[in-house]
């Protein structure tokens, strides 16, 4: 007949002698404890580190122990989750043995691999930054390409701003004939800059020829002002009083 607890007596020591500096019994009865594994140092000295916990059952080793994460570092959900799918398959492969040192080790093992994954996820990562920085640049400098769905999105926001625009336009011309918004002089001259020569237009196409008498106007440089004359006055030139 197995004596199970003697076997978990003697494993027990074993693995403090192996772990002094990680190794912390957590309570005797059931027999819990906790050993500390950390990996090698990354190439930046980098490391993961898992705190395992594992209690025995009645018939350990024949039944495997209980085990979970009591704490850990610079692991990522999948990672925990690789490193629990390891423990289950070492137990089942070692059923009936004592396994706490396999465990562990497994463990250790998959730890160093990670160190390795993280580098290369550190790397991948760098790549995409660099690769999305290097595709905005291009954006920047080459502007939007045009493709049919952006240009059809385009055409449909600028067909309703013209059919607005037309629609404004037709309200104004409505409300000029209705002479509810009459336009002054201004707003008549601006919207139709032919005005400045309708009148004279007007004359000749009327059969009124417009001549200048250029003798009515003197030559300005030929006149003595003085403008600077305090008594000077521009409007008395001309004045048949002088």
């Amino acid at each position: 007949m197995t004596d199970y607890a003697d076997e978990q007596r003697y494993e027990l020591e074993a693995i403090e002698s192996i772990y002094p500096d990680s190794f912390t019994v957590l309570s005797e009865t059931p027999t819990s404890f906790t050993i500390t594994v950390t990996s090698e140092a990354g190439e930046n000295d980098e490391t993961v580190e898992v705190t395992l916990q594992f209690t025995y059952v009645e018939k350990y080793p024949d039944e495997a122990p209980l085990w979970e994460i009591y704490s850990q570092e610079n692991l990522e959900e999948s990672d925990i989750q690789g490193i629990l799918n390891i423990l289950k398959l070492q137990a089942e492969e070692n059923l009936g043995m004592v396994m706490i040192f396999t465990l562990v080790t497994a463990v250790q093992e998959k730890l160093n691999e990670l160190v390795d994954e993280i580098k290369k996820r550190r790397e991948e990562e760098k790549r995409r930054k660099e690769e999305a920085a290097e595709e905005a640049e291009k954006v920047r400098f080459q502007g939007t390409v045009v493709t049919i769905e952006n240009f059809l999105s385009w055409k449909a926001k600028f067909d309703l701003e013209m059919a607005e625009l037309k629609r404004k336009r037709m309200k104004e011309e409505e409300q000029l004939h209705s002479g509810k918004n009459k336009l002054t002089g201004k707003q008549q001259f601006e919207r139709d800059h032919n005005l400045d020569t309708s009148d004279i237009q007007f004359l000749e196409d009327s059969g009124n020829s417009v001549e200048v008498d250029e003798s009515l106007f003197q030559d300005l440089e030929e006149l003595d002002l003085d403008e600077d004359d305090p008594d000077f006055d521009p409007l008395a030139l001309g004045s048949d009083e002088d």
